[in-house]
Parts: C-alpha cells; sequence; structure tokens
C-alpha cells in the first residue's frame, strides 16, 4: 500500500511540473509578444508609456495686428486671465503659506464687488466638495491686466490666475463689419484654446494672422511637474502676420460721425457708406449704421451691409445704362422725348417721380431730372436689353467683385420681359451691393478703365519686417471711352450743381461734388410688386469729388427714413466731403467767403432789357446779355426754376449783332449753354474749366463759326490765375 501511495505523489508531482512549465512557458512567449509588438489589443504601448511619463505644452502663437493704413491699431491680441481658486488641502504642505481656499466667506467678500458677483455666488462655488479648484464662471473669464492686479493685492490664499490672450479692438465701434471679430474657442481634437477669427477680415485672412502654435514636450513626474535636468523639445511658435487696410482712420472717422449725426436727426432701418480712392479703387473708409462692438459682439446681423447685402439700387443705374448707350453710338442728348409716363405692352405703368412730366425735354435733361421714361425711350429706341445686360455685367454687376472680404454678394442682372427691361434700365427689379457700385464707379474716373477696388494695402511678418503682400492698382478692362467718361461727368455734374435738378440737395458751394441720386421702391415680400408708404424706398448716391481730377468716389445708401425723407443722406453726404476736402487740404481756396442769395426766375420775356439786367443785378445773379436788343426774346433758367448768386443767367434780346464774349473761367456746361444759345459750333479740348478759346473776344459771330476751347481742372486755372 505505501508504494502505491509513492506512485501516485509522483504522477501528481509531475502534473503540477508539467502545469509550472505551461504556465511559464506562455509567460515568455507573453513577455516576448509584449517586447516584439507595437500594438496590443489595439493600444500603442510605447505612445501609452510616453504619455505615462512625457507631456507636451502647446506654445500659442500670436495673433497678427490689424491697422489702417495711416498706422493706428484697430485690433490687437492683448493677455486676459482667468480666475480659478485651488480648494483641495492637500496643495497646502506649509500650513504658514496656504496654498489653497482657507477662509471661504471671507474670500467670497472681498471678490464680490470686484467680479460683480454676489458672495452666495462665490461661497457656493468655494464649498464644492471633493474637487481639487473650481473657476468662476462668465464673470471670472476675460480679466484685464488691471483687475487681476486689484485681486492680488487682496493676497487671498488659493486664488490664482491662469493667463490667455484675447483680441481686443481699442477703438471699440469703428470700422465694425470690415475688421469683423474673432474669438477665443476649444478645439475639439486637441481640446486647446485657440482665437479664431469669425467675421470680416478677422475670418478671411484667419490663417495669416493667426500664425502657426510651438509645442514643448518635457518629462513628467507623477504629479506633471517637469523632472529636472531632463531632456525637452522645443518647437518655437510662428506669430501670425500683421495687416495693414487701405483704410484711413480720419476719413473712416468722418464717415462714421456722418452717419451718427443722421442717426441722432431722423429714423432709418439701415444707413451706409462707402469711400474708395479714385485713382487706385484703394476703400478709404465704409461703414454702416446699426453697427456693433467687436469686443461685444452686440451684432443684430451677420452680413456686412456693404459687401454681403445686395438690393435695388435705382437710379444711380442710370449712369450706367447712359454710358451703354453712348458706348453703343446712339447717344444724342440734344434728342428729345415725351416725359411723365409710359404703358407698356402688358399694361404696366411706368412713370417719373414727377407723373406729369416736364413736357418734352432732351436726355440730357432727362438724366438730370431722373425721368425713368427717358431711360425707357433709350431702351426702346437706341439699346436692346441684351446690350444693357452686357454692358451691366462688364462694369461687374452680377459678378463678385472679389474684395477681400467673407460673404461677398454677387447681386443679380437679370431681365428678360419688356416691362423687367425697362426696369433694370432704371435700377428695379435687379440687385447690386455698395462695393459693386463703388467698382463701376472708378471707370469714370480712371477715363473709361475699371479698377478693382481693394482694402488690404500691405501684409507683413512682424519678426524679419518684410513685407509678404503689397496691394496694388489693379486694372480690369477699358470699359468706356474718354467722350462718353466726360459727357457722363459733366451729367452728374449738372445734375448736382444745375438749378431745378433732382442732386440740387447735394450741391455744396465751392466744392465741385458731382454725382446721380437715386431712389428705389422696396419689393412686396409677398411677391405682389412694390410697396407704397412714403417710408418703403430706398435712397442712395453715387458720387465723384472734385471732378476734374477726382480724388474720391462715394457711395451711400438709406433704407426706409421715416417719412420718406431725403435729408440724412444729403446732410452725412455733404458732410463727409467738406471733411475729406479740409483734410486733403483742398478746400481753402474753395471755400465761399460770400454769402449765397437764393432768387426764384420770373419771366422776363418781352420786358425791356435794362429792366431785367437791372433786377437781377439787385439780387446779384450775374446776368449775360446776349445781343444788343432792348426787349429780351428768350431767358434761361425759365420762369420759376430757383437760381443763386452763383449760377448765370442768360437773356437773349431781339438785337442781331452777336458777339464772342470772354468764356476763360467758365465751367464745361455753362460754356456749352452759351454756345448753344448763340447757334456757334463749337469742340471741346480737355476738361473741366474753359483756360482759352480759338475765337477772340468782340468777334461778330456768324453760322459758318467753329469756337475751340481749352478746358484744364479748376486747380490749374486757379494756378494761373494767381501768377
Amino acid at each position: 500500500m505505501k508504494k502505491k501511495r509513492a506512485r501516485n505523489s509522483i504522477k501528481i508531482s509531475r502534473v503540477i511540473l508539467l502545469a509550472a512549465l505551461f504556465l511559464f512557458v506562455v509567460m515568455i512567449l507573453r513577455l516576448s509578444q509584449l517586447a516584439l509588438s507595437k500594438n496590443i489589443d489595439g493600444i500603442n504601448l510605447k505612445e501609452l508609456a510616453s504619455k505615462r511619463t512625457t507631456k507636451t505644452d502647446v506654445l500659442p502663437a500670436t495673433r497678427g495686428t490689424i491697422y489702417t493704413s495711416d498706422e493706428e491699431v484697430v485690433a490687437q491680441n492683448v493677455s486676459s486671465y482667468d480666475i480659478i481658486a485651488y480648494l483641495d488641502p492637500s496643495r497646502t504642505e506649509d500650513e504658514d503659506k496656504p496654498q489653497h481656499v482657507v477662509d471661504k466667506e471671507n474670500t467670497a467678500k472681498q471678490l464680490a464687488p470686484i467680479l460683480d458677483m454676489s458672495e452666495e455666488e462665490i461661497l457656493a462655488l468655494l464649498s464644492k466638495e471633493g474637487i481639487y479648484q473650481t473657476e468662476f464662471g462668465s464673470k471670472g473669464r476675460g480679466l484685464t491686466e488691471i483687475t487681476k492686479e486689484k485681486i492680488e493685492a487682496l493676497q487671498l490664499p488659493g486664488i490664482d490666475f491662469i493667463e490667455k490672450q484675447k483680441r481686443y479692438y481699442p477703438k471699440g465701434d469703428f470700422l465694425s463689419y470690415t475688421l469683423g471679430y474673432a474669438k477665443s474657442v476649444v478645439d475639439e481634437e486637441s481640446q486647446e484654446e485657440e482665437i479664431v477669427g469669425e467675421l470680416g477680415i478677422e475670418k478671411y485672412y484667419d490663417d495669416i494672422l493667426k500664425g502657426e502654435n510651438g509645442s514643448i514636450t518635457y518629462q513628467k513626474d507623477l504629479k506633471g511637474y517637469k523632472i529636472a535636468n531632463t531632456k525637452e523639445v522645443k518647437q518655437d511658435a510662428v506669430a501670425g502676420k500683421d495687416i495693414y487696410l487701405t483704410i484711413d482712420s480720419n476719413i473712416q472717422f468722418f464717415v462714421e460721425q456722418s452717419l451718427k449725426n443722421a442717426q441722432s436727426s431722423r429714423g432709418f432701418e439701415w444707413f451706409t457708406m462707402m469711400v474708395a480712392d479714385a485713382k487706385t479703387g484703394k476703400i478709404l473708409a465704409s461703414s454702416s449704421t446699426p453697427s456693433f462692438d467687436p469686443n461685444k459682439r452686440n451684432l443684430t446681423s451677420y452680413l456686412d451691409p456693404n459687401i454681403a447685402v445686395a438690393y435695388e439700387p435705382g437710379s444711380t443705374m442710370k449712369i450706367f445704362t447712359y454710358m451703354a448707350t453712348m458706348e453703343n453710338g446712339n447717344y444724342d442728348g440734344n434728342e428729345t422725348f415725351l416725359s411723365g409716363t409710359y404703358t407698356t405692352s402688358d399694361g404696366t405703368v411706368i412713370g417719373d417721380w414727377n407723373r406729369n412730366g416736364w413736357g418734352t425735354i432732351t436726355y440730357d435733361k432727362g438724366f438730370m431730372l431722373s425721368s425713368n421714361v427717358g431711360v425707357v425711350n433709350l431702351l426702346k429706341n437706341k439699346i436692346d436689353s441684351k446690350i444693357l445686360r452686357q454692358y451691366f455685367k462688364k462694369l461687374g454687376f452680377g459678378s463678385k467683385t472679389g474684395i477681400t472680404l467673407p460673404q461677398e454678394s454677387a447681386g443679380k442682372i437679370e431681365f428678360k420681359y419688356e416691362t423687367e427691361i425697362f426696369n433694370a434700365g432704371f435700377g428695379q427689379g435687379i440687385t447690386t451691393t455698395p462695393i459693386q457700385n463703388i467698382q463701376a464707379l472708378t471707370s469714370l474716373t480712371n477715363d473709361g478703365m475699371l479698377l478693382e477696388p481693394y482694402i488690404v494695402e500691405k501684409i507683413v511678418d512682424p519678426t524679419t519686417g518684410e513685407t509678404e503682400f503689397e496691394g496694388k492698382r489693379k486694372e480690369i478692362e477699358q470699359v468706356a471711352s474718354k467722350e462718353t467718361v466726360n459727357k457722363i461727368k459733366q451729367l452728374m455734374y449738372d445734375t448736382v450743381n444745375g438749378t431745378g435738378n433732382t442732386g440740387i440737395s447735394y450741391h455744396i458751394d465751392g466744392y465741385d461734388l458731382i454725382g446721380k441720386t437715386g431712389t428705389a421702391q422696396i419689393a412686396d415680400e409677398s411677391g405682389n410688386g412694390y410697396l407704397t408708404g412714403a417710408s418703403d424706398i430706398i435712397s442712395s448716391f453715387a458720387g465723384i469729388y472734385p471732378m476734374d481730377d477726382p480724388e474720391i468716389i462715394i457711395y451711400a445708401s438709406m433704407k426706409r427714413p421715416d417719412g420718406g425723407s431725403q435729408r440724412p443722406i444729403q446732410n452725412a453726404v455733404k458732410e463727409v466731403i467738406v471733411n475729406i476736402s479740409k483734410y486733403y487740404g483742398n478746400s481753402e481756396s474753395q471755400t465761399p467767403t460770400e454769402n449765397i442769395v437764393t432768387y426764384q426766375m420770373p419771366s422776363f420775356v418781352n420786358k425791356k432789357t435794362d429792366d431785367a439786367v437791372q433786377t437781377l443785378n439787385s439780387k446779384t445773379i450775374p446776368t449775360i446779355v446776349i445781343g444788343d436788343g432792348t426787349k429780351i426774346i428768350q431767358q434761361y433758367p425759365n420762369q420759376n426754376t430757383q437760381v443763386t448768386s452763383k449760377d448765370k443767367v442768360f437773356l437773349i434780346t431781339n438785337g442781331k449783332n452777336l458777339k464772342m464774349i470772354n468764356l476763360t473761367g467758365w465751367s464745361t456746361k455753362e460754356a456749352e449753354t452759351y454756345l448753344d444759345l448763340v447757334g456757334v459750333k463749337y469742340k471741346l479740348e480737355g476738361n473741366g474749366y474753359v483756360t482759352s478759346q480759338s475765337i477772340p473776344e468782340g468777334t461778330v459771330l456768324t453760322n459758318d463759326l467753329e469756337v475751340v476751347l481749352t478746358l484744364a481742372p479748376k486747380y490749374d486755372l486757379e494756378e494761373k490765375e494767381a501768377t
């Protein structure tokens, strides 16, 4: 029996030995697998080990600064601070130097007034159980350096700060839609906080402004602290580029101020204004109201009205309809049409703003009076819809200009049926943006060459000082001849400066502002025609200053002015023009010193010449008598027209002896009026004001004579007179 037991024991021992040997082999194989394999059960062991012993911190790049062209800072990074409170007593190793919040009630009492929170709110945060630290919500984030210093002066144990960068706009509500804004967001992948542009320049150039983050990788201990004297790998951050805009801070201020003044005097839904350099296409100012403060982001709309909002422009489009007609070779400004109303083939009645019309008038006068019926006649008899559409598109309407701002609208230039075509000719049924109008107007300030508007002057690397990009004048296409340009500019001059014309309210004594007004009805959202309320309009003004050797282009528009009043937009435009002129230093010689007298013309026809001259002289109205007769047979301007002491009145007598007078210093319009009245042919060389004439003063005028007038800008003329 004893031998049997011994054999059984030996068998059991062998089993145990074999099992142990098997387990040992399995362990060796597993260890070999762990040592030789990169991934086990889908886990990268090397990476896991590295994460347990190393730490990588992001070194955030400094976002680039945005400047105006005159180097005013309008967007920059500043340090901000988030306040935190450590609650875990384990942080404190020396009771005499506590590193956690000890007296919660006193801490809450001291912080409450600085953070604009109640003591109860703060105490509730400080009384949370089982957490290492706490934050203070929105009131405890983005604190300034001054606020941080106030809190540090309290020497409250356990209170600390996390320094961050935030975007700051030192001028507040200034150039807001152009700048847009950038704000701090948490990246979903890295969970790191970064500043991201969300509107305007900040959004469009986000990749250039934000730069490239760096990093630092180091060995850490169990508590997460860097182990001294261990290797670290550092990659420096690359700062974002600085952007200099074409915006002139002074001109931007003039525009911003004019809109604020307008808002304080009258109500409206919105008001926009842009100013561009006439020779280059640089945007010098861009503003709209309502606006917002990028620091507060108190927006009512995320769309820049000057770039992203397209609307029916109204009669400012007549500039380009007339240009299309002239470029097609079919325009005769002296040809006439019957104003008032026109009924289309579908029964739609298209009328002038003066439904009674002005009788039979010339196409030139139709432009000055903003006659819709005049445009209808041009489209009926001179050009067709295809020519009009092609020309609008040639000027850039219906396409994005390429301005480097987000959400630019292309507008809509589509018309097919007769009424749609006629409406398009005077700016209804189509949509455009202010920036498109600025672009189209550059053709009038560059002898017919269309320019691309731009808003970035240069992009600079702040580390090296190198200019990496420079904005320049960019020519798109020759869209008009000099002859067309000069004619349109003259019509725009007469519109603003001619007595009784639609732009007379924009006239500024001593300032050569030229332009075209527009009033568009607002479409009914139901699709049933247009709204008919007095305020249901969009008023606009497209202008150039000065006429000769233009310096700026201005485009302004206003939606739903109270009672349909045009006064806010008129006053704002005039205010900006006067301020810019003074800023450019060319207004001193232009500003009149004499009082301007307004006078309503009576009828002098059949009156004695001497009596008529005496009456006008008593009103200080400049009077030009044509002929040596004793009786007036014709006058210009006509009866009931308002004139001022800056206008010339022409009296044609029954005398036969007509002699040439001295036209030096006269404007183009004045000279043309005189020569048309005396029936003399003429040619114009140059543009602006008369500097010389081919027929001397006193020459008897006959039908076979032709006078050549040499014209020059007003400033050239003034310099000549000064010498």
